[in-house]
């Protein structure tokens, strides 16, 4: 039972009259009676009880919360509900036991009822307070103290792409890991928010059970500041499987670089900003198989080293007799896709560049442009390959530019694209 601040208790028994009142039959009669033992209240009473007093009927209090006082194992997922049955809510605080801030909530536009915006921490103890108007001209005061579950499995987040702090390319999606297969997909969906400087519209789409991307519906403007919180702690992923915490993630977006290979006229073009900063003869896949034939369609780059050993053995050539096999160290490679593809200084396809198609499937290129491209990449940034026979799958490495905007907003559990909110 919530106890109210600066109101009479209900249910207490009035105090005994000098005089016993008759029980007498009659409505008119039980009328005056009620009339007569709530006073200038004006508030409905129930009969005579056995001592023939009368008790006035037990009224809402202005405010309710929910969990009511001293609840447990509440399920953080359904979080607290403030709602004032008279009056309106004025200061709404709910914390967790030595928490510094409040949870985030929302009031409602008529000031009648409050909710948290995000599930609470499972296993937590907390302390949830409200003052308001009690619909008389008074004040009121309600507090309820509860504790959430603690639920037999938790899942986390296990990897976020991109990393804090990192400076990322204008084509850079938002990939989030999870540590198990999620079920209720939409509810971790939803406790997914990004912050940006200006607002974006994107969407999320799950790439498989342990995985979901945002990609914007256009690049990233230079400059973009991007925050991801995660309020992932309390949300129900399966029965019985809860989030164990959040996550909290920031990065930037650089300059602005979109490169195209252009595998017919075999050369490169590399614009920043718009502006067209080099262009450079290159050799792609020879083709006449599927393994040497470059993809085609918007790549971005996944990363680089400088060495990268390659070898013949991720199409299953290991023997050294083999005319295929090959084992090599090459310079300022950039990766731009998960089957193997890289722009990669190649000195010994220099003759060929510019002019035909000799490679293994990647981007060969002459060593000082590759050492300049490579120096600087960020990851994220877009590779548009074109004038081949095979397409770039749009699950290979970061193809999920290659995606119309509709399927892309397909893969969402909530069916929707969403709007960032401004940081």
């Amino acid at each position: 039972m919530l106890r109210e601040f600066g109101e009479h208790e209900a249910g207490r028994r009035p105090p005994p009259t000098t005089r016993r009142t008759p029980v007498v039959l009659g409505a008119a009669v039980l009328m005056a009676a009620a009339g007569c033992a709530s006073g200038a209240s004006g508030e409905t009473t129930e009969g005579p009880g056995a001592s023939g007093n009368v008790e006035p009927r037990r009224q809402a209090p202005p405010i309710t919360i929910e969990p009511a006082e001293g609840s447990r194992d509440v399920r953080p997922d359904q979080g607290v509900v403030v709602t004032a049955v008279r009056g309106t809510l004025g200061r709404v605080d709910v914390r967790a036991d030595g928490a510094s801030r409040p949870v985030a909530g929302r009031l409602s536009a008529d000031h009648r009822s409050w909710r948290t915006r995000w599930p609470l921490q499972p296993g937590t103890a907390y302390t949830a307070a409200s003052t308001g108007s009690d619909g008389r001209g008074g004040r009121t005061s309600v507090t309820s103290r509860f504790s959430t579950l603690r639920p037999s499995a938790t899942f986390r987040i296990s990897d976020v792409t991109p990393r804090t702090g990192e400076v990322v390319g204008v084509g850079m999606p938002v990939i989030v890991t999870f540590d198990r297969p999620i079920t209720r997909r939409a509810a971790v969906e939803r406790s997914l928010e990004l912050r940006t400087t200006r607002r974006v519209t994107g969407a999320w789409r799950w790439t498989g059970p342990q995985q979901i991307v945002f990609r914007p519906r256009r690049y990233w403007r230079a400059g973009e500041r991007v925050r991801l919180l995660a309020h992932t702690a309390g949300v129900r992923a399966a029965p019985g499987i809860y989030g164990a915490s959040g996550n909290v993630t920031a990065f930037r977006v650089g300059r602005s670089r979109v490169s195209t290979v252009d595998t017919l006229r075999h050369r490169m073009t590399v614009r920043e900003g718009g502006r067209l900063v080099r262009t450079v003869g290159i050799s792609a896949g020879k083709g006449g198989r599927r393994a040497y034939t470059t993809t085609s369609g918007v790549h971005l780059t996944m990363g680089k080293g400088d060495p990268v050993v390659m070898s013949s053995a991720w199409m299953g050539v290991t023997d050294k007799k083999d005319p295929r096999y090959y084992k090599m160290k090459v310079r300022h490679a950039v990766q731009i896709s998960s089957s193997g593809e890289y722009v990669h200084s190649a000195p010994w396809s220099v003759k060929s560049q510019g002019h035909e198609n000799v490679s293994h499937g990647c981007v060969n290129a002459p060593p000082q442009f590759a050492g300049w491209f490579y120096a600087g990449s960020l990851r994220g940034d877009v590779v548009n390959v074109t004038g081949t026979n095979r397409a770039l799958e749009w699950n290979n490495g970061w193809g999920f530019w290659q995606l119309p905007w509709s399927q892309w907003v397909a893969g969402s559990a909530l069916d929707r694209a969403v709007t960032t909110t401004r940081s």
